[in-house]
């Protein structure tokens, strides 16, 4: 028997263009330029790339792609059992499992990317991939580089994948520290801000009052929690979730293997890109992985899901 989990994307799986070929006509759209005060849907089908890519306006972008492909999902009659997300993927689950509305979502992630982007001055913080590596030995590299700045693991992607990130010199000094212990790569990434990192402190401290004027409802479906990779069914709990997100590590892997944990044998990938399917092959090879992202995809999921 199946049983199935429905994960969404995250922050780097924006491109121009996404979302039109699966739903051009989606209402979605109209509600999010109206919940943001601008044309959403033209800069996502046409850009330019330059302003899809600011944090702020590529948050509620990935999100509302991801609930246009939801929707053509659930309009299919596929149903899930679970739901997690990709850092920004979290809101899109919450989304999914009914948590939260379309609407206060997509402001709320608008402000979310804004405040990430201004918590920290251009060029005082970075992210880098160390991939081969196991994760206690990435920490290690982090504590050894702290003499110049604060660094710590930012995303648990999978095994001998992690992301680090904080200060500029010290994310330098513990990718190099981490090929001297044995990484295959150390590579700095083209992001704007140190994302979950201690540095975001103030973005964090600025979320929480946004959230403090949203209600959340019980969630219709447990959401598995980016920062403990817990069970999440509680309303009432949703906030000081995405407060503590900001800042704490992404812990992809353990995610996906609690979701395995909980029976689930279909994980299917909703919104752009195929960044998650990648990680979860790699994490749990025995569950069956799936992406929807346009029709095609629309089709060959359905056909598998028979």
């Amino acid at each position: 028997m199946k049983r199935i989990a429905f994960v969404f994307p995250g922050q780097g799986s924006q491109v121009v263009g996404m979302g039109r070929d699966l739903g051009e006509a989606s209402q979605r759209w109209d509600a999010a330029s109206a919940a943001l005060g601008f044309d959403l849907k033209t800069l996502v089908f046409e850009g330019p790339e330059a302003d899809l890519t600011l944090t702020a306006n590529t948050q509620p972008a990935i999100l509302a792609t991801s609930v246009v492909a939801l929707d053509a999902l659930t309009a299919a009659g596929v149903r899930c059992e679970f739901v997690a997300g990709h850092s920004l993927g979290e809101y899109s689950a919450l989304v999914a499992a009914g948590a939260i509305d379309f609407a206060d979502a997509i402001r709320t992630v608008r402000a979310r990317g804004q405040f990430m982007q201004e918590a920290v001055p251009a060029g005082e913080g970075a992210m880098a991939a160390v991939l081969g590596l196991d994760r206690a030995l990435v920490a290690q590299a982090c504590e050894e580089a702290k003499d110049v700045g604060p660094v710590q693991l930012a995303n648990l992607n999978g095994p001998g994948q992690t992301v680090i990130a904080g200060a500029t010199a010290a994310v330098k000094k513990a990718a190099d520290l981490a090929k001297a212990k044995g990484a295959k790569r150390a590579v700095l990434l083209p992001v704007s801000a140190p994302f979950h990192s201690a540095l975001l402190k103030p973005a964090a401290e600025r979320l929480a009052t946004v959230l403090r004027g949203i209600r959340f409802r019980d969630l219709a479906v447990p959401l598995v929690t980016n920062v403990d990779a817990d069970l999440l069914t509680e309303g009432a709990k949703v906030a000081d979730t995405l407060v503590r997100q900001v800042t704490a590590p992404v812990r992809w892997e353990d995610v996906v293997l609690r979701l395995g944990k909980e029976g689930v044998t279909v994980c299917v990938e909703v919104g752009p890109g195929k960044v998650l399917s990648g990680l979860n092959r790699r994490i749990a090879s025995e569950m069956q992985v799936l992406n929807v992202e346009d029709r095609a995809s629309l089709r060959a999921a359905l056909e598998a899901l028979r």
